[in-house]
Formats: C-alpha cells, sequence, structure tokens
C-alpha cells in the first residue's frame, strides 16, 4: 500500500521524511482526498510555487486548519494571508526592525540573553534542553524587540507553545490552543493600549502610531502583527536549535565538530535536514497542470518546504547531515514576497546559541525515551528533550 501524506497524522509527525521520500520519488503532485488537498515535494516545485503568489495565493491563508482557512484568513493570519501588493504595504512596517544590519547589531544582546539562560543550567548536570533553554531564547529575544516587560516571557512563551498544540488529534484547534489564543490576545491587547499611552523604544510602540494609507493601524491589527511574530519566531526557531541538539546526539562527530567551532554549519545544515517548518498552504487561483494532472482554480496545496530540502537533484546524498554541505539552496525561510522576515535573526539566534553552548559544554546526551515531539502539521520539533551534559572546565 502507498504512503498516506496527512500531515494532522501524529505518526506523519513524529518522522515525515520517509513519506515525503516517496512523494518525491512516486507522486511529487500528491492528492488527498480525504482533507482535500493537493501537496508538492520537490524542489522546483516547492521553489516555482513560493515565487508565484499570482497563481499560488495567500489570500485564503496559510494553514489547512479548517478554521484557519477561508476568506476570513486576515482575521487570524493577518499580512500573512495577503497578496501583493496589500501584503508588502503591511509587511514593510516591520521589515525595517530586522534587516542585515539592524539584525547583526543585535548578536552583543543575544549573547547576553543567551549566557543569561545557560547561567542557572550549569548548576546541573542533567536539565531539559528543549523546555528550558532553546525555547526560551528565541522567546526572550522576540519578547524584548517588542517591548513586552520581562516579567510576562515566560508566560508569553507559555502560550505560544500551547498555540501549535493539536495533542487531541484533530484537524484543528483544541480546547488547550483555543485558551492560549484568548489569553494571548487579551494580553497583547492591553500591551498595545499601555504603549499607544506611553509609547517607547520598541518595534510595539512604532506599530502603534504606524499608517497604512493614511490611517493608523487599529489596536486588533497591530495585535495581528505581534501574533504573526511570536508565534512565527518562537516556535520555528526554538524547535529547530532543539532539533540541532537532538541530532548531535545521534551523530557523536556531528556533536564533536558543532561544540568545537563548527557552530554555523551545525545550525544551517539542521536548517536543510530538520527544519522545524514543513509546510504551507496556497490556493491555486487559475486551472493549472501540474507533472500531467489538470488542477482547478480554488484547490488548496500544500507546499512542502521541508521534503525539498531533502530533494536529492539539488542536495547530493540528502539524507546524510554533513557539516560541509552546500546549503545556499535550502527552502526552509521560503522564497518571494513572503520569504520569512525573520530569517537573519533566526541564523544569528541558532549560531550564538550553539556557539555557546560549544565554549560550555563538552559532550552530552539525550534521553530519547524520555524525549517528546510536539504535535503539529506545521512544526517539527521536540517539547521535551531531556539531556545529561559534561561541563568544560
Amino acid at each position: 500500500m502507498d504512503p498516506v501524506y496527512d500531515p494532522f497524522d501524529f505518526a506523519v509527525q513524529e518522522d515525515p521524511h520517509p513519506v515525503y521520500a516517496w512523494m518525491r520519488e512516486h507522486a511529487p503532485l500528491y492528492r488527498n482526498e480525504e482533507r482535500d488537498f493537493w501537496a508538492l515535494s520537490r524542489h522546483a516545485d516547492v521553489a516555482a510555487a513560493l515565487k508565484d503568489p499570482a497563481r499560488f495565493s495567500s489570500r485564503n491563508g496559510i494553514s489547512l486548519e479548517p478554521e484557519l482557512w477561508g476568506p476570513d484568513a486576515k482575521n487570524t493570519n493577518f499580512f500573512l494571508a495577503m497578496d501583493p501588493p496589500e501584503h508588502a504595504a503591511y509587511r514593510s512596517l516591520v521589515s525595517s526592525a530586522f534587516t542585515p544590519r539592524k539584525v547583526a547589531a543585535l548578536e552583543p544582546r543575544i549573547r547576553e540573553l543567551t549566557l543569561a539562560r545557560l547561567a542557572p543550567l550549569r548548576e546541573r548536570d542533567t536539565f531539559d534542553f528543549a523546555d528550558d533553554f532553546a525555547a526560551d531564547l528565541p522567546n526572550d529575544v522576540l519578547c524584548e524587540i517588542l517591548g513586552i516587560p520581562a516579567a510576562d516571557w515566560r508566560r508569553v512563551r507559555g502560550d505560544v507553545d500551547d498555540l501549535v498544540l493539536r495533542d487531541d488529534g484533530s484537524d484543528g484547534r483544541g480546547p488547550v490552543s483555543v485558551a492560549a489564543v484568548l489569553r494571548l490576545a487579551a494580553f497583547l491587547l492591553d500591551l498595545v493600549t499601555v504603549l499607544r499611552r506611553r509609547p517607547g523604544d520598541d518595534l510595539t510602540s512604532r506599530l502603534t502610531q504606524a499608517r497604512i494609507d493614511g490611517a493608523k493601524l487599529t489596536d486588533r491589527q497591530v495585535v495581528g502583527f505581534l501574533f504573526i511574530m511570536l508565534g512565527g519566531g518562537n516556535e520555528s526557531t526554538g524547535k529547530t536549535i532543539g532539533n540541532a541538539w537532538h541530532e548531535g546526539h545521534l551523530q557523536r562527530d556531528v556533536q564533536r565538530a558543532g561544540l568545537n567551532g563548527r557552530a554555523e554549519e551545525w545550525a544551517t545544515e539542521t536548517l536543510r535536514y530538520d527544519s522545524a517548518s514543513q509546510m504551507v498552504a496556497r490556493m491555486l487561483t487559475t486551472d493549472t497542470v501540474i507533472h500531467g494532472t489538470r488542477v482547478p482554480a480554488g484547490a488548496r496545496i500544500a507546499i512542502l518546504q521541508a521534503s525539498a530540502n531533502r530533494d536529492h537533484r539539488v542536495f547530493p546524498d540528502p539524507d546524510r547531515f554533513d557539516l560541509d554541505r552546500d546549503t545556499g539552496r535550502l527552502l526552509s525561510f521560503g522564497l518571494g514576497p513572503h520569504h520569512c522576515l525573520g530569517a537573519a535573526l533566526a541564523r544569528l539566534e541558532m549560531r550564538v546559541a550553539l556557539t555557546e553552548l560549544g565554549a560550555l559544554v563538552s559532550e552530552y546526551d539525550v534521553d530519547l525515551a524520555r524525549s517528546r515531539r510536539c504535535h503539529s502539521p506545521h512544526q517539527h520539533g521536540f517539547l521535551r528533550l531531556p539531556t545529561t551534559v559534561r561541563w568544560r572546565g
């Protein structure tokens, strides 16, 4: 029997790559009749779709979940559920905060935040790498950029973690996720109200003063921006750092090299080999022939960047973790107008985190039996990574 690609299936979420490999070779245009979507898995197809928003539209959203898909997708996905030129008008309001120059200037502060998170862990030989470090660091960085008080960073991270949970096995938000949405929305609305009255030197304050077509952004629009940045930045970066750590446990040569000076290569090859970001959805705007099949306008298309990153047509021996590999064509951050705003920041956070770990840790082991993956159609990574380390010195 042929494998079934269902992004809501827990077994697929645990290890999607065997299914991806089969799809690339046998069904590069895959059809899931039950859930009514098509999927693209090869690098060339994924790249072409991401660069063609006129044909592969975001206006019905970027997620296959029923409550996130449809003409009202902007209510939940805000400018991610827009096509050019509307998308560019809103994206430009925050893009200036994530230029390579501005991101590079954050490196000293990111290093401080990294060391602050590692300091209490040095008192122990065993800790949860995912929960105690990897998930916290990108959250700390983004919360500071957004002007969220440090006392609230942990509660924000908890709600963002719960946003993506699908542990009830459904293809929509369960009660834990819905409760997290409501809590986080209320908290962010209060933050926006405070910063409108007393703006500071942070991105949220700037958004409260920003204008589109001469009118200031509404509170709802500012909160929409904050949801996108917290949800996208925290989850993907933290889980990819965890995936790098997990791979270092499985492959001791990777661990030794990564801890001893090759943190950047460790990070970038993880982005290719086991990025947290799995897929985005698009709506086809016109009848299109793909791999010999006519796909009708209005069809839902799952675009699988994580599969494309292991396409042997672009990456030789793709299932080998290779620190010397050319990763210049990886698609973890997308392409085209929706290319990830935080790509430079995510790369920097990963490099700094793994570099500082290498300076402090000589070797480590992960307790795989007690590790726990998250269940999400979009994110592949760990909620728990119990780790035992040997500290240097």
